[in-house]
């Protein structure tokens, strides 16, 4: 079955699923206006498995396109709003997209690339044209096979990389967060994730699916707005990446304000540190919160610890959802000593597994082996079976939610003729759960200044990827096969940290940092 047709088959025809500042779109209304965007792409010529781009902020529209593209038989491909053109014009070709749905605002920016590319750019006014109503022949789906969608991510390489999401994805891993987090019809979430992001959008499908509702608000930059949009709307839920809960924690009045409705919190895209979970528990003892591990290459989630658990087994991941195997496996491909301490790394099997790369048969040839995701990601198993993450093995700095490749940014910086070396690793930050750090080595005699590379950076890359910190070295450690020992950078970094200052005051309404995804 289309998995369109089956996230819309819950909701109550006047029941509200997504609310967005003054609008509200119910149910009956969101399949009336997923038809219609389906009906448009195929009168378009658009056939069964064409990829179409989406390049829109959360919203109305974005529901709507993404729905339609799935509902059409098509594929749909999310990019991020903050990414330079020239990465989202390498997604487009990449994918393979002859087709970008644009919101009234990125339609602007974007009408002079998708030109030079020779994409039909379709903006936000043109849903609102009438479509011809005749007979329609939906395309079959077959769910195991067929694709929903291809999100987009940075391999190891640094370079994007489409993660080939199936409908049977999709159905899988929404069917088993839905049962752990126990969502309901009455159900109503605060969204300040976004769409293009593997853990934002299962938000949209797990909700659907449970025939509740959204709220989506865009402005985490003011979180006081976003708490009192979560009281007035009276939100049952809000999930959120460390940063999201670093920053409510520290630069807003989150622990002091009341939210009666509350009854969860969900934290993934990295790992929030306990003394902040500690916290949480302290100024919310009766909302339950859930803290995940996942990737987009696992459709989104693939192990959650129960809340019950948090006491005991802090720190921990949990154990592999009802329909994924978790394993902790050595190189040999046996599974590490439970209780031992010993580290291996996280693979995982099960029908949330996506297809692999798109185009990229290496890096799936890579992660994807006889049917499972080897994660990358190091860790151990304690004696009653739960997993502690302790390392990455790819060498990605996870930052406000956010999954960066060291190498790509190291590569921008080497681009400055004035840099004769340069490499970039990520070390601890109060908010952002990891701030990227990059030290250079200039060439001997030239005076470069740390916002000279910042802003060469900001040029080339979104705004998530730019250093906070750069330092300037005579050299770069090297080990004995003359790699660049980024552990002896990391230690480094750490005794020149310098702690940040004092948080903004609760009452303060300046821009913050967005958790993006």
């Amino acid at each position: 079955m289309n998995i369109a047709e089956t996230l819309l088959s819950k909701g109550v025809d006047d029941a509200p699923a997504v609310l967005h500042g003054s609008l509200l779109v119910t149910y009956g209304e969101l399949r009336r206006r997923t038809d219609h965007c389906a009906r448009l792409l195929l009168g378009l010529g658009a056939g069964k498995g064409d990829r179409v781009g989406i390049v829109a902020e959360n919203g109305i529209f974005f529901v709507t396109a993404y729905l339609g593209i799935i509902r059409a038989g098509l594929v749909a491909v999310p990019l991020q709003t903050d990414a330079t053109l020239p990465w989202l014009s390498q997604v487009v070709r990449e994918a393979g997209s002859g087709l970008v749905l644009a919101s009234r605002r990125q339609a602007v920016r974007w009408a002079h690339e998708a030109q030079r590319l020779g994409v039909r750019l379709i903006s936000e006014a043109t849903l609102d044209e009438p479509v011809p109503d005749r007979g329609v022949v939906w395309p079959d789906v077959e769910p195991t096979r067929d694709l929903a969608a291809i999100l987009y991510t940075s391999g190891s390489t640094g370079a994007p990389k489409g993660v080939m999401v199936t409908h049977g994805n999709i159905a899988a891993n929404t069917r088993d967060i839905i049962g752990y987090l126990d969502l309901r019809p009455d159900d109503r979430a605060m969204v300040v994730l976004p769409f293009h992001y593997c853990y934002g959008l299962s938000l949209l499908h797990t909700h659907l699916a449970a025939g509740s509702s959204l709220v989506i608000n865009n402005q985490f930059q003011y979180p006081e707005q976003v708490l009192r949009e979560m009281q007035s709307r009276e939100c049952t839920g809000l999930a959120g990446v460390p940063s999201t809960f670093q920053i409510l924690l520290r630069r807003s009045r989150f622990r002091q304000m009341r939210f009666p409705a509350l009854r969860w919190l969900q934290q993934a895209g990295g790992k929030l540190p306990n003394p902040y979970i500690q916290e949480i528990l302290e100024a919310f003892p009766g909302v339950r919160f859930f803290t995940m591990y996942g990737q987009t290459e696992a459709t989104a989630r693939l192990s959650y610890l129960p809340p019950e658990r948090l006491k005991d087994k802090l720190g921990s991941i949990g154990r592999g959802l009802p329909s994924t195997r978790l394993e902790v496996l050595r190189p040999d491909g046996s599974a590490v000593a439970p209780g031992s301490n010993e580290v291996g790394e996280i693979v995982a099997a099960g029908d949330n597994i996506t297809a692999g790369y798109w185009n990229d048969a290496a890096e799936t040839a890579q992660y994807f082996r006889e049917n499972r995701l080897y994660t990358g990601d190091l860790a151990r198993v304690d004696a009653d079976g739960f997993i502690y993450v302790v390392d990455r093995e790819r060498d990605m700095i996870k930052c406000g939610g956010n999954r960066v490749a060291a190498k790509e940014v190291e590569e921008v910086i080497a681009e400055l003729s004035e840099v004769v070396e340069v490499a970039v690793t990520g070390v601890p930050h109060e908010v952002l759960g990891e701030a990227i750090a990059a030290f250079v080595v200039p060439v001997r005699g030239v005076a470069l200044e740390p916002a000279q590379v910042q802003g060469h950076c900001a040029r080339r890359l979104p705004g998530f990827k730019i250093p906070e910190r750069v330092t300037f070295l005579p050299n770069l450690p090297h080990n004995s096969s003359g790699k660049v020992a980024k552990q002896e950078l990391r230690k480094l970094a750490l005794a020149r940290h310098v702690p940040p200052g004092p948080p903004v005051a609760a009452d303060t309404q300046a821009p913050l940092p967005t958790s993006a995804g």
